[in-house]
Parts: structure tokens; C-alpha cells; sequence
């Protein structure tokens, strides 16, 4: 590529970033990272009255804590600012100006009333109304009134928008790097607002000149845009400027069925939809970073929602995605999101973990529930259990009886609890009581050097014994349990078991 790539993140600060949303971000980012250019944020917030306090920090928090954070935004190595469109809105009257002088759109003085009245007439004739070139010129606009009268109009403060003027009776080809050559038909598109009385632009006007200025080099964003394009690019041609190339990414599937995945999907089903947990007077929204994920295992769930390099290959690092990275082998299909796919990748970080890292992550969760032992021992803890978690949280659960003697025995194993066996288990207090190397590995030894030499069979001593420790027939290596919870309270367990049945 002979220019620099630009690629840019813009969001608007409506409220939490949306899953879908993060995908935009982080294909942005491989995309800037495998070519050696910049990834930046802007953040579009012309429309003020969907403007949610504090949105505008969490799309920013929740971007660092997924590791893909932009090269520019506000604040940081602002080469192009300002990075807010709210704090621009200086420039976009200029470029509205042009377009009028340029003959590429017009004033527009309907009212709301006059515009509802207009459709009603039309759904009662079986119509919809577009606002274009079928009525542009039968309308309140500057094209069917003088100059003059527009002016006058203006300066009067009468309420007015400068409206997009698309051109009639063209077949418009477009190239999409995921999805080929696109064909729109001009007569079929509205003639799109562009600039309000109040002093602001609409999205359409403040984004195409925001891109030029900021040198976006390609425009990387959701499918629900692509009815956009035709616009944008006119917009481009309008006012004589390059375009960009356009990629627009698939949509993120329910679960279940088809359409769009949303907050109420992952409310149903318990999984979150938000990167970073969202409060409101109405409740909370669950965030991945608060349910326990990875962000690391995040972010590769998301890049292979869409995306795939050709291989069988799942597991990626961060710089291993950069590498593989390629726009053309996004699918045009909708991905279907995976529950239960997403906590496996969870998994997979979780079991590559340090089981030290791991061990201070649970270390506050045993604090919460009393306890209070050296990190030697939870990192032992650690390395014995998380094969089989998904989230350092379901640690306790399948830990809690390293800390907390059984109370109640499972019934179903309880079965295992014979007549001989308090016998048995006398015995085998006998033999640990003689044991003074006590590790796991020569524990095992000993213990299955008395069962062989006494001809006891492995079930009539291990599955009571593990009852004993545990309360049911569960856990990791038998010895690795007797080793953490020592000698005294492997005993004492044996002898509560006993009296217990």
C-alpha cells in the first residue's frame, strides 16, 4: 500500500459498547497493526440528546483492557484533533456551504408536521414516502424558491436542514473488500440530511469530513452501514476528494436463530454482551471482565466470529492475529454467537495461566470466605483444580473441601461405605500414622504397598477414603488432596467419616 494505513474506531457515546461493537474495534486494529499503521478513536457525538455521561470513558477503559487501545484519540498523540466530533463542529459549516455552492444539496424548510402529513398521504395511497427526486422540487426548499427568499428565510431564524441532492437515474458500482462490487440505483435512495439549524451535522456529513481530514485510509465497520455507502461515497466525489476503501464486517448472530445479537439475548441466556460491566438506575449489565474472562480469550473469540486464516488453527495470541490478519477472508455470512464456545476459550487461557497469577486472582475470593493461608499453598490448589474450570470463580466450588472438612456425605456415593470398611479405614490410619515423608508420590506408594500385601482391593479402600476427604466421589489426585490438607486433618477426616456412617 503506497499511503500510510488510517484506520479508525468511532463509536457514538450512547451508552455501553456493545460486543459487536468491540469486534469493529479489534478487526481496526489487526487491520493497522498488520500493515504498519495507525489505529485511532473518534469519538461521534453530534446527535447530544442520545448523549449518555460516562460512555465516552467506558468505550476508552474497555478498549485498554482488551489490549487494543488506539494510537490516537483524545488526549493521546492528537495529530488530527480534535478527536470528539462535538468539540469540530466549527468546521462541518464550511463543508455544508460548499456543497450549496456546488449545487450537491440544498435548504430544506419542512416542517415535522408538513413531512408526517406527506406520509400519511402516501400510506393511504399504499405509497412510501422517500424524500428525493420525485418530490424535492414540490417541497419547502431552496430549490423552488429564490435565492433571495432563502436567504431572507434564514437570516428570519426560520428552522430549515441542508438536505443531500443525489443524483437521479444512476446505477452506482461500488467496490467492498468482503463483499465484491455493490450496485445501488440513486433513484432508490432518499436525499439524506446533512446539516441542522442548531449548528451540527448529522452523522453522515460530520464522519465523511472527518475521515478526509483525519486521512482514513480504509473505513472498517459494521454491515448495518453498508445502505450508507452509496451516500458517503457521492459525498466523496461531491466534494472532490479520494475515497476510502470500504469493508463492512457481518453481523454477530443470536445463538439461537437468526437476527442480530442484543443486550436482552444475553440477559436471557446469562452471558454478557458488554466488555466492562454497565450500571444504571435500571440495573446492571454483567461485563466480561466482571464475569471472570480473560481479555486475551475475549479478544480471540471475537476474531474468529467472521474471520478465519484457512486453518483449522483456534488458538491465537494477540500478535499471532495481527500476522494472520486478512479483511479478504472475512466471511460475508453472519457469525453465529457461541455461548458456550466463549467460555471455552476461557478455558484454554485459563489453563495456560500461571498457576501463581491464578493464585492471587482466587486469593481474594478465600479471604470473602474466611480464610487465610500462604500463596504457596493456593498455587498448589491451583495447579491441581483449574483443569477443569472455566473462570477463576468456580475455583471455590471445586476447592472447598481443601479448606473445609465434609459436613454430609454424597448419598450416592455413600454406597461405597461397606460393612468392612471402618475396619479398613482404622487400618489405614495406621499406616498414614507411620508415614513421615508426606508427599503425595510416596504416600500413593505406601498406602498401595499395604492394600497389595494385604490383598485389599483398590475399590474397598480409595472410594471411602476419597469420601472421607471430600464428601463425594470427586476432585483431583486422591494423593495430591492428602498431601495439601496434611497428615492431622487427613486422619482426623478418616475418623469423622467413620463415626459419621
Amino acid at each position: 500500500m503506497s499511503q500510510q494505513v488510517r484506520v479508525r474506531f468511532a463509536p457514538s457515546p450512547t451508552g455501553p459498547l456493545h460486543i459487536g461493537g468491540v469486534r469493529t474495534a479489534l478487526f481496526n486494529y489487526l487491520f493497522a497493526k498488520k500493515n504498519g499503521g495507525t489505529f485511532f478513536l473518534r469519538i461521534e457525538d453530534t446527535d447530544q440528546n442520545r448523549f449518555v455521561p460516562g460512555a465516552e470513558e467506558y468505550i476508552m477503559e474497555a478498549l485498554e483492557w482488551l489490549g487494543i487501545a488506539p494510537d490516537e484519540t483524545i488526549g493521546k498523540n492528537e495529530k488530527f484533533g480534535p478527536y470528539k466530533q462535538s468539540e469540530r463542529k466549527h468546521l462541518y459549516q464550511e463543508y455544508a456551504d460548499q456543497l450549496i455552492n456546488t449545487d450537491w444539496a440544498y435548504y430544506a424548510f419542512d416542517t415535522a408536521e408538513s413531512l408526517d402529513a406527506h406520509r400519511k398521504e402516501h400510506e393511504e395511497q399504499g405509497k412510501t414516502f422517500i424524500y428525493n427526486h420525485h418530490n424535492r422540487e414540490k417541497l419547502d426548499t431552496s430549490l423552488v424558491i429564490s435565492k433571495e427568499e432563502t436567504a431572507k428565510r434564514i437570516a428570519n431564524g426560520d428552522a430549515y436542514v441542508i438536505r443531500f441532492k443525489t443524483p437521479v437515474d444512476e446505477i452506482i458500482h461500488l467496490k467492498d473488500i468482503i463483499r465484491g462490487i455493490v450496485k445501488f440505483d440513486t433513484n432508490l435512495l432518499d436525499d439524506k440530511v446533512l446539516f441542522k439549524s442548531d449548528g451540527m451535522p448529522t452523522y453522515h456529513l460530520a464522519n465523511i469530513v472527518d475521515d478526509h481530514l483525519m486521512e482514513t485510509t480504509h473505513v472498517i465497520r459494521g454491515e448495518e452501514w453498508l445502505p450508507s455507502m452509496p451516500l458517503h461515497v457521492l459525498l466523496y466525489h461531491a466534494f472532490g476528494w479520494a475515497a476510502p476503501e470500504f469493508a463492512h464486517l457481518p453481523l454477530i448472530l443470536k445463538p439461537v436463530g437468526n437476527g442480530k445479537l442484543s443486550k436482552r439475548d444475553g440477559d436471557k441466556l446469562g452471558f454478557p454482551v458488554f466488555p466492562l460491566e454497565w450500571k444504571t438506575a435500571e440495573g446492571i449489565s454483567s461485563g466480561y471482565r466482571e464475569k471472570g474472562f480473560f481479555p486475551e480469550a475475549v479478544v480471540n473469540f471475537l476474531a474468529l466470529l467472521g474471520w478465519n486464516d484457512g486453518t483449522d488453527k483456534e488458538l491465537y495470541s494477540l500478535e499471532e492475529l495481527v500476522a494472520a490478519f486478512d479483511l479478504e477472508r472475512v466471511h460475508k455470512a453472519g457469525a453465529k454467537f457461541d455461548p458456550e464456545k466463549n467460555k471455552w476459550f476461557n478455558h484454554q487461557y485459563l489453563v495456560q495461566a500461571a498457576d501463581a497469577d491464578l493464585a492471587k486472582d482466587y486469593a481474594p475470593i478465600l479471604v470473602e470466605k474466611g480464610f487465610s493461608t500462604s500463596i504457596e499453598r493456593i498455587t498448589k490448589i491451583v495447579s491441581l483444580i483449574k483443569e477443569r474450570a472455566h473462570f477463576v470463580s468456580d475455583f471455590w466450588e471445586m476447592s472447598e473441601f481443601f479448606f473445609v472438612a465434609p459436613t454430609e456425605y454424597d448419598a450416592k456415593a455413600s454406597k461405597n461405605w461397606k460393612e468392612e470398611t471402618p475396619e479398613l479405614m482404622q487400618q489405614l490410619i495406621t499406616v498414614l500414622e507411620g508415614i513421615s515423608d508426606f508427599t503425595s508420590v510416596n504416600i500413593e506408594t505406601i498406602v498401595k504397598q499395604w492394600m497389595t500385601a494385604n490383598e485389599i482391593g483398590m475399590g474397598k479402600v480409595m472410594q471411602p477414603f476419597r469420601l472421607s476427604l471430600v464428601g463425594a466421589l470427586k476432585g483431583p489426585h486422591l494423593f495430591d488432596i492428602v498431601e495439601v490438607i496434611g497428615k492431622e486433618e487427613t486422619i482426623a477426616r478418616i475418623n469423622k467419616a467413620i463415626v459419621s456412617f
